[in-house]
């Protein structure tokens, strides 16, 4: 378990915000918040003044931007040997992230890991190319380089235009195997570019026994499948059932996955510290039901940004927004940030 001076350091500082994206010179704090009330409705057209923004406790000046900014999204997947049967639910779901989540005006990229980080698609508008790309995923080794995974993401979307909303969305577990990057400074770095993280979680031990039983049909590359019999001698599919995968498994596997539990919870450190959001699924419903849930919150936010007033360097600013007057309504927003000089 990391020390607590450790865990301090490793949420990121305050959040700089090009000019272009935000109109303005100085360093911002940039707080996306959604309000909902007391069923879980989104509640839209709030102007700023009806929030209130505390940082510290103290009421601060906020500027509501009204631009509707195309998004930049890099979909993460978890490739590793016990990631087979997530990477069988994402088959179908592309259409999800290019049209849901990212938008008409925006953009989707693609990357893996597990040993290695890689790109398997980079930035485009085209459904086609990141549906064909979740289908021919594999799995590609036994580790799961999250942080390398995350390091990459954000050298990807610290290259694309000014003016556009950074969101990287990991499929994965929640801890790290045996990542280079640091901690630290992949925290530091994705708030000073202002990416919003959102994890998509699961259990590798339960999600095998949520898939569909295998043919061999199915284990073959997307382009060698027979779809269906094209004549009377042709070959047909090859329906012979395979054994269901089910991962590393085994005590030692066990035993490993146990002591893990001392890691820290990526998820809930990035997710929480850039006002994303962590869900979990199990089945491939519950999974294209969590991709629409965050993309409605995407596009229900409100991007609150102010000027902070100083304080010491590394000091905790705690964050949050209520709506004025009204008690019934749930604003949530970043839990806060660190002060910088």
């Amino acid at each position: 378990m990391l020390p607590p001076v450790r865990v301090a350091a490793i949420f990121a500082i305050l959040a700089c915000v090009c000019r272009a994206q935000f109109k303005s010179t100085v360093p911002l704090v940039v707080a996306p918040t959604t309000v909902t009330d007391s069923k879980g409705h989104y509640i839209d057209g709030l102007t700023p003044d009806d929030l209130i923004l505390y940082d510290n406790n103290v009421p601060q000046t906020i500027h509501m931007d009204w631009m509707l900014y195309p998004i930049d999204l890099v979909v993460a997947v978890q490739t590793s040997s016990n990631s087979g049967a997530v990477i069988d639910k994402l088959g179908g779901s592309g259409i999800l992230f290019t049209q849901l989540l990212a938008g008409e005006a925006g953009q989707t990229a693609v990357i893996t890991f597990s040993d290695d980080v890689k790109v398997h698609q980079d930035f485009t508008g085209d459904p086609d190319l990141i549906i064909h790309a979740l289908r021919m995923l594999r799995k590609e080794g036994g580790e799961a380089h999250m942080l390398d995974a995350l390091s990459q993401a954000l050298v990807m979307l610290e290259h694309r235009p000014s003016g556009r909303r950074r969101i990287i969305l990991m499929i994965a577990e929640k801890r790290d195997r045996s990542s280079q990057a640091k901690l630290d400074e992949v925290m530091e770095r994705v708030q000073r570019l202002n990416v919003a993280v959102y994890w998509l979680t699961y259990s590798p031990m339960l999600q095998p026994f949520t898939v569909r039983p295998k043919t061999v049909e199915d284990t073959k590359p997307e382009d060698e499948r027979i779809k269906t019999r094209q004549c009377a001698l042709c070959p047909g599919p090859d329906d012979t059932p395979v054994s269901p995968d089910l991962g590393p498994g085994g005590g030692i596997y066990a035993i490993g996955e146990l002591l893990r539990l001392r890691k820290p919870d990526l998820s809930s450190l990035f997710t929480r510290t850039t006002g994303g959001h962590t869900m979990s699924f199990l089945k491939k419903k519950a999974l294209e039901q969590t991709i629409q849930f965050v993309s409605e919150e995407v596009h229900r936010q409100y991007l609150l940004t102010f000027e902070p007033k100083g304080g010491k360097t590394g000091e905790f600013h705690k964050l949050r927004v209520v709506v004025k007057d009204r008690p019934d309504l749930l604003a949530k927003t970043r839990d806060g940030y660190w002060a910088v000089q």
